[in-house]
């Protein structure tokens, strides 16, 4: 009866809603649906392999943002003369800080904060002068690196703008790297001189100092240093604090004794350390005039940027994905508010129960994240779903579904957003308007559910620390899912056939190969590692750089790209079958019990194997069921949670019509999550296969049957 009674009222709003929009609907405007139609990319050579480009770049790829402006430092400048009073970059304060004994004895740090701070425009770079003009002081010298190894907050920005000010290379490092890494990364570098924060200075810089001997100074962000620490002879230790007021002394500004050299569009402003997902960590070397091309590209997929938006930054600032997102708003006079993975929302780990998390007080227009964010967000608010009454879950899967029709239809429906979905939407401050998701793919269901619940267009991108994080976004009004949109305004791509893989230009109905991405957004190459960079990179006939980039794509016809393979993630198995590890894991992933998935497989062997993070409340969900008890780590170590885990896993495998040998015959259960911490996976969450290996050697041999 709910049922009858609620399709009765959605039919009879969709009928009187219907007439006024076809009457108030201008006579040029366009639905979504109409947009979505259009052609968005061509291939320039009438080829099916490409290159295909972006309709609105067919004569000429996109370089800068405005003409002239084609280093970072006068971008930023530029902004400052535009916005010297708007606010800029923004904090919020601690008020208290406690520790909180959980029931099983472990004790967790909760925070409650107050509002945001705000540095205007003119603030920051007045900061940003003097720190550049410190490190000056200092003895860093341009065009020699120094390095940041920080979390994610203003004081990364602030060093980062000085360092592009006075054309010093700044080398980035993510703050989760182990301590042989981050030693590999200072000394492949050479550098004297490092930005840090007091917890990683405390935590991880001080026990590997001794493995880095050409460094000299660090420079801690926090106000106050840690008294009576002990550091390496020839050391020195400084806070930010006291490098800005030796940069703002008379005799250290920029005078004729000490003039700043500008840096060139060519000259080198990042050395970006990738996250070593395949291995030791590489350094990207990226120029100004790339990173200006690539948020060139990024900005405008971005309608109406500009001072009204607010950003939440709480990605790593060392993964290109944040640092693009950031240089953007900055280009745009936008602000950004700061915050943690651990104090981003109301629940997260940080948080004292009953306080504000951080997107619920700033109430941001623009976040970028990466999917396996928003496969949490997804999973746990239609965990909710389920427990409500059967009312209000009929009412929501009703409002769910009937906007999922009007959105394919191209309408809006606001009616649904108001009464049904503003709930949902409050989870991330209720102002979204633009949600950019990159890193990694984006699942359908994920994706179809964060436009619908959030009432927000998802970006979806493609691009790699090797072309400046830019490649290809979807349009805002392109609601098709699975796809990551056209190319860019500031590059192109081609399809380069895979024949080992069975990947052809020519294939039907749609070109497909290994990608290829070019234009000026394409890096300057690895650091010191000539033999790689032969590898993946080469220039054309006409002087363009292109990045071969090992991921297999398929273009559409209306000129989309859509992500189906990597190359490093095919394994022939020993009958001879192709498996895509990827593809497994993505099918996978959006079973309810599953957090995280790594797929595995040996050619000697005959299938596939997989290890699993289980979703908490939904295994032990199935344990009370199945009346199997016990603590946690006893229920991921039973075999029959195991074997029913598998049976669901199968059944999810099989609606998605995976072939039977991709599908995982065994499984094993781990007690713990990945996160960056453990080192099984990226800052942006991606799986560290050669890791993963390692750390579960002895459950491979056990699934394999080793004796």
């Amino acid at each position: 009866l709910y049922w009858n009674v609620l399709m009765l009222v959605v039919w009879l709003y969709s009928l009187i809603s219907y007439l006024p929009y076809l009457m108030l609907r201008s006579s040029d405007s366009q639905s979504f649906s109409e947009c979505s139609r259009r052609v968005k990319a061509r291939s320039i050579s009438g080829h099916p392999s490409g290159p295909y480009r972006d309709v609105r770049a067919l004569r000429a790829l996109t370089t800068c943002i405005q003409p002239g402006m084609n280093t970072l430092d006068r971008v930023f400048e530029s902004s400052v003369c535009r916005n010297p009073h708007l606010d800029c970059l923004g904090t919020r304060e601690l008020l208290s800080e406690e520790d909180e004994t959980q029931e099983d004895g472990r004790v967790f740090k909760k925070v409650i904060l107050g509002e945001y701070r705000w540095m205007s425009y003119d603030q920051v770079y007045k900061e940003v002068r003097a720190f550049g003009s410190g490190l000056a002081a200092l003895e860093q010298k341009p065009l020699k690196n120094i390095a940041i190894f920080c979390e994610t907050r203003a004081e990364w920005i602030i060093a980062a703008q000085a360092c592009f000010m006075y054309n010093f290379p700044l080398v980035t490092l993510y703050s989760t790297l182990g301590g042989p890494a981050i030693a590999h990364g200072l000394n492949e570098a050479e550098v004297s001189h490092i930005i840090t924060s007091k917890e990683l200075l405390e935590t991880k810089l001080k026990n590997i100092l001794l493995e880095v001997p050409r460094l000299q100074h660090i420079i801690v962000v926090d106000d106050k240093l840690k008294s009576g620490s002990e550091y390496p002879r020839g050391i020195s230790v400084h806070s930010m604090a006291a490098v800005k007021r030796l940069g703002a002394h008379p005799e250290n500004g920029t005078s004729l004794k000490r003039p700043r050299r500008p840096p060139c569009a060519s000259d080198v402003a990042v050395i970006m350390y990738t996250s070593g997902s395949t291995g030791v960590p590489k350094g990207v070397m990226i120029s100004h005039s790339n990173i200006i091309a690539g948020i060139t590209g990024v900005a405008e997929r971005i309608p109406n940027l500009g001072e009204d938006d607010t950003y939440i930054g709480y990605l790593p600032l060392a993964h290109v994905l944040e640092l693009s997102a950031e240089m953007v708003c900055l280009a745009h006079g936008c602000r950004i508010g700061y915050s943690s993975p651990q104090t981003l929302a109301d629940q997260s780990t940080k948080i004292k129960k009953g306080s504000k998390g951080d997107i619920s007080v700033l109430r941001p227009t623009l976040m970028a994240a990466v999917p396996e964010i928003m496969d949490r967000i997804y999973k746990n608010v239609m965990l909710k779903v389920e427990e409500m009454s059967v009312f209000q879950r009929t009412l929501f899967l009703l409002a769910y579904n009937y906007k999922m029709e009007q959105l394919a239809m191209g309408y809006s429906t606001p009616l649904c957003d108001r009464l049904v979905f503003r709930k949902v939407r409050a989870l991330l401050g209720g102002r979204l308007r633009v949600l950019l998701s990159g890193g990694a793919p984006l699942s359908a269901a994920t994706q179809r559910f964060m436009n619908i619940c959030f009432c927000c267009p998802v970006g979806q991108g493609y691009g790699l620390t090797e072309t400046c994080g830019a490649g290809t976004i979807s349009q805002l009004w392109d609601y098709s899912t699975g796809r990551v949109g056209a190319p860019l305004v500031c590059c192109e791509v081609q399809l380069k056939d895979w024949i080992e893989g069975g990947y052809r230009s020519t294939d039907r109905p749609c070109p497909r190969g290994e990608i290829l991405v070019g234009g000026p957004n394409v890096t300057m190459g690895y650091y010191k590692n000539k033999e790689k960079n032969t590898e993946d990179f080469f220039v054309d006939k006409k002087g363009q750089r292109w990045f071969c980039t090992g991921d297999i794509g398929e273009f559409h016809g209306d000129g989309c790209l859509k992500i189906i393979d990597r190359k490093k993630d095919l394994v022939k198995l020993q009958a001879g079958e192709y498996v895509s590890l990827g593809k497994v894991e993505a099918v996978l992933k959006n079973c309810a019990l599953v957090d995280n998935i790594c797929a595995y497989a040996n050619s000697e062997e005959s299938y596939v194997i997989g290890f699993v993070v289980p979703n908490q409340k939904q295994l032990l969900a199935l344990a009370k069921r199945k009346c199997v008890r016990g603590l946690w780590e006893e229920l991921c170590n039973n075999p029959v949670i195991e074997e029913e885990v598998l049976k669901v896993i199968t059944e999810t495998a099989l609606t998605a019509q995976l072939e039977r040998f991709e599908i995982p015959q065994k499984i094993r259960l781990s007690v713990e999550p990945w996160t960056p911490e453990t080192g099984l996976v990226t800052d942006a969450f991606k799986l560290k296969r050669k890791e993963l290996k390692t750390h579960y050697q002895n459950d491979i041999e056990r699934m394999y049957g080793a004796k």
